[in-house]
C-alpha cells in the first residue's frame, strides 16, 4: 500500500466515527474513490462501531444530559417517532437493521436501549446492522462502479498520491 492512502484510510475510520457521516455513508464514497474494499469496510466499520459502542456504554449519563437540556413538554421529534413505530413494529432486531438509514447507527443505538433494549443486545444487533449494511454497500459500490466500466485509479488515489 502507498503511503500516501494511509491518510485516505485513516479519514474512512474517522468519518465513519462521526454520527451523521456513519460508514453507511462512507465506506461506498471510499471504494468508488478507489481505496480497497476490504480495508475500507474493516475501517469503517470499526470507527462506527467504536462510537455506536460508546454511547451504549455512556447511555446513563447521555439520557441525564438530554433530559437537562429537553424541556418536559417538548414534542418527540420526527426521527424519534419513526424509530418508535420500528421498535413497536419490529423490536430492536428491525430498528437496528432498519435504523441506520433512517435516524443513524448513533441514535438507533442510544433509541434501542432507551426504548427497552439490553446494552449487550443492542451493542449485538447495531453490530449485525453495520456489518450487513456495510457489506452490502461496499458490494454495491464496488460492482456498480466495475459494471460502469470506469477506468482510472478513482478520485481519492488521485487526491492522496498527488
Amino acid at each position: 500500500m502507498d503511503n500516501s492512502l494511509i491518510w485516505a484510510y485513516f479519514l474512512v475510520f474517522v468519518l465513519s466515527a462521526i454520527p451523521f457521516f456513519e460508514a453507511i455513508a462512507i465506506v461506498p464514497v471510499a471504494i468508488v474513490g478507489g481505496l480497497s474494499p476490504v480495508p475500507v469496510i474493516i475501517l469503517g466499520m470499526v470507527g462506527n462501531l467504536l462510537t455506536v459502542y460508546l454511547v451504549i456504554v455512556f447511555i446513563d449519563y447521555i439520557k441525564k444530559w438530554r433530559k437537562s437540556k429537553k424541556d418536559e413538554q417538548e414534542k418527540e421529534n420526527k426521527r424519534s417517532i419513526r424509530a418508535r413505530k420500528i421498535w413497536k413494529k419490529y423490536g430492536l432486531p428491525g430498528l437496528a437493521i432498519i435504523g441506520p438509514l433512517f435516524v443513524g447507527s448513533h441514535l438507533t443505538a442510544l433509541m434501542g436501549v432507551t426504548f427497552g433494549g439490553t446494552k449487550k443486545a443492542t451493542a449485538v444487533w447495531m453490530t449485525v446492522s453495520l456489518g450487513v449494511w456495510c457489506m452490502m454497500l461496499a458490494l454495491l459500490a464496488f460492482f456498480g462502479f466495475d459494471f460502469m466500466h470506469v477506468e482510472g485509479n478513482g478520485f481519492i488515489k488521485d487526491l492522496f498520491q498527488n
